[in-house]
């Protein structure tokens, strides 16, 4: 499958709403629905559970559809936020400390989608 790195670095192909409809699989998209509903403590449809990646203007799963991180980049016409000249801004930190306290994406005490921007930045600077 191909790589999608979402806005905030986010890699869109790794998540369960991405491969689900991708696959149009409904076994992943109950059980992802089972996890994110005990996450959230309300229930969430297996039907919800569909997303074409931050970067289409297809469906996105719950907050994804209203991103402002996604807003911001589409309004300075940007790939993601590595190539902004306000990385890291307040409302990146944000998304970030909610990616590790609520879904644990992180690797030690910083997001993974940080560190994959973080990659992206360097790599343009050589």
């Amino acid at each position: 499958m191909e790589k999608i790195i979402g806005y905030c670095g986010v890699d869109c192909s790794k998540c369960k709403a991405y491969i689900a409809k991708k696959e149009n699989n409904d076994e992943i998209r109950k059980k992802y629905a089972e996890e994110q509903s005990q996450l959230f403590d309300m229930p969430i449809p297996p039907e919800s559970i569909n997303c074409d990646g931050c970067l289409s203007d297809g469906e996105h799963l719950g907050y994804c559809s209203i991103c402002k991180i996604k807003q911001c980049c589409r309004g300075k016409n940007l790939e993601n936020c590595a190539f902004c000249n306000d990385y890291i801004c307040e409302q990146l930190e944000k998304v970030y400390a909610f990616m590790c306290e609520v879904f644990g994406k992180g690797i030690g005490i910083e997001a993974e989608g940080k560190i994959l921007l973080d990659e992206i930045r360097k790599s343009r600077i050589k």
